[in-house]
């Protein structure tokens, strides 16, 4: 199985949970309580995209260097009001981080992902709601290319 490509998930979270995850050198990774399932399914290798909610922008993309594990120390803000622990935890090292004023919009790439042309066009922001979501290889690639090309990495 080791022919098998990594999985590419996206992982929708606030500006303020990003910035935690900045605050722990994008070396853990959590996800909410109701995600057990999908973060049993996740693996050593995976990508995970960091998508930013209210600014609409892919920030970071993560890579799993371990296996899940449960932790419910609070390291994310969550919602106001409405903590979540985000217990399902991955260890995970940086691959691609992004300065802020360098985020890729995902207003840029909309067109271009598969993953969005599951919602009606004028209704695209319905892709990104949710907290977890796999996407294709093909949509994989473009996120890595053009995520690597707004850092300034040219390999």
């Amino acid at each position: 199985m080791e022919d098998t490509p990594a999985t590419t998930w996206i992982l929708t979270g606030s500006p303020e949970n990003f910035a935690a995850t900045r605050d722990h050198d994008f070396r853990v990774i959590g996800m909410k309580e109701r995600r057990h399932r999908q973060a049993l399914t996740m693996a050593p290798g995976d990508r995970i995209v960091l998508y930013l909610t209210r600014i609409a922008a892919f920030g970071a993309i993560l890579r799993l260097t371990g296996d899940l594990f449960e932790d419910r120390t609070p390291l994310w803000p969550g919602k106001p009001g409405n903590p979540d622990p985000y217990p399902w935890r991955f260890p995970c090292e940086p691959e691609i981080v992004l300065d802020e004023d360098r985020m890729l919009a995902a207003e840029a790439v909309k067109d271009d992902l598969e993953h969005v042309r599951k919602w009606p066009a004028e209704h695209w922001r319905l892709a990104f709601q949710g907290q977890l979501r796999t996407v294709s290889q093909a949509d994989a690639q473009l996120l890595l290319g053009r995520m690597r090309r707004e850092a300034g990495v040219t390999a």
